[in-house]
């Protein structure tokens, strides 16, 4: 920086003063310089005499320097205000600078991992745990399958996806799962797809916890006086149980046999009851000729059914307390459950086809049950 004025004599004097980027050679020393600064001339770089003795002593001198050894980095005497300050080093072990705020480098295996109790940022999940959580979960969908639901069990939504265009139908729902705290998503037809796992989603898709079957014991401690109780031996198509609850549902019946209850839960099953699976009570069999023994026991008539033997339909009277047993399509019931059965019934028909499917044979079947007893 440059300053110039013109004296009485007419001549121009020019001062040149320091900039503050030479911290190493600004001095406090108040006396004159006999360097008169020079146009061209280039700053000091060199410490005056009295500041290398100065130096001198304070590396051969500790004595009386509480610091201890690290003392002879600096100057253990205190520092004036107006002390020149030295030029800042990146490493501790140059230069003279002190500071509580110096950068460390560290290498990547020094580093020591911080102790927070326990407490991480990271989230573990128990692999046994995510594994058993997604057995007692399954999705369903539906537009039907899921407003059922919704009127029937709320409680057991965990999380819901859904399209545009099927939101107002669900206003109730959707109020109610963000009052509530559940999770809901607006998406596209082929996110809901993604999520659903089908194409045949109807616009709606609920994640729910899975109701446990009822055991035999159970269910029968509220029975009804006329009750109809289906029981399917090795059926698992899910759209035929979907049919099945929904003919149940139709024509009253509260109670269905099965031998793993959570493959009425399944989203093909629910989706195809078109509701009517909230109207069903799953009853577990793990022996399915024990559970026919304690529901004879318990007052019911056990009536098994098969495509080309027994009482015609037509001529059969169904009593109105009555387990109504159906085995698969393509072998029907087992011989140790056919010889379970007190009446043995089958429906008439041409015989150009071998049998019904399970799920039209059923709906038959209990619509004369209803004829007979409800009607």
């Amino acid at each position: 920086m440059n300053d110039s004025f013109s004296g009485k004599n007419g001549k121009v004097k020019v001062m040149y003063v320091r900039s503050d980027d030479d911290g190493d050679n600004r001095n406090n020393d108040k006396r004159p310089s006999n360097n008169k600064g020079r146009p061209g001339d280039k700053p000091r770089t060199g410490s005056r005499p009295d500041d290398a003795r100065r130096n001198e002593r304070r590396s051969t001198d500790t004595r009386g320097d509480s610091r201890g050894p690290d003392a002879r980095r600096g100057d253990a005497r205190p520092a004036r205000r107006d002390a020149p300050r030295p030029a800042r080093s990146d490493r501790d072990d140059e230069g003279p600078y002190s500071s509580p705020w110096k950068t460390v480098s560290r290498a990547p295996d020094d580093e020591s991992a911080p102790d927070h109790g326990g407490i991480s940022g990271k989230s573990f999940i128990d692999p046994e745990q995510l594994r058993r959580q997604r057995q007692e979960e399954t999705r369903v969908y539906g537009e039907n399958a899921c407003q059922a639901l919704f009127a029937s069990r709320p409680d057991s939504i965990v999380r819901a996806w859904f399209v545009q265009s099927v939101t107002p139908r669900f206003r109730e729902a959707l109020r109610w799962m963000a009052a509530n705290r559940k999770a809901y998503h607006v998406v596209e037809d082929d996110e809901l797809a993604k999520a659903s796992g089908t194409e045949h989603h109807g616009g709606v898709c609920f994640l729910i916890k899975k109701r446990l079957g009822l055991d035999a014991d159970t269910y029968l401690q509220t029975a009804p006086a006329k009750d109809c109780v289906l029981a399917l031996e090795n059926v698992g198509n899910p759209h035929n149980l979907g049919g099945i609850m929904r003919s149940c549902a139709h024509f009253g019946v509260n109670g269905l046999i099965v031998q793993d209850p959570a493959l009425l839960e399944s989203g093909a099953a629910v989706r195809t009851a078109e509701g009517g699976a909230e109207h069903i009570k799953a009853i577990s069999a793990d022996n399915f000729l024990d559970v026919l023994a304690s529901f004879r026991k318990a007052g019911y008539t056990i009536v098994t059914t098969s495509s080309h033997k027994g009482t015609v339909l037509g001529k059969a009277e169904l009593p109105a307390k009555m387990v109504l047993v159906l085995g698969e399509e393509s072998d029907g019931l087992s011989d140790s459950a056919w010889q379970q059965g007190d009446i043995n019934v089958s429906i008439g028909g041409t015989g150009k086809v071998e049998s019904l499917n399970v799920s039209v044979a059923t709906g038959i079947l209990l619509a004369d049950w209803w004829r007979q007893n409800k009607a």
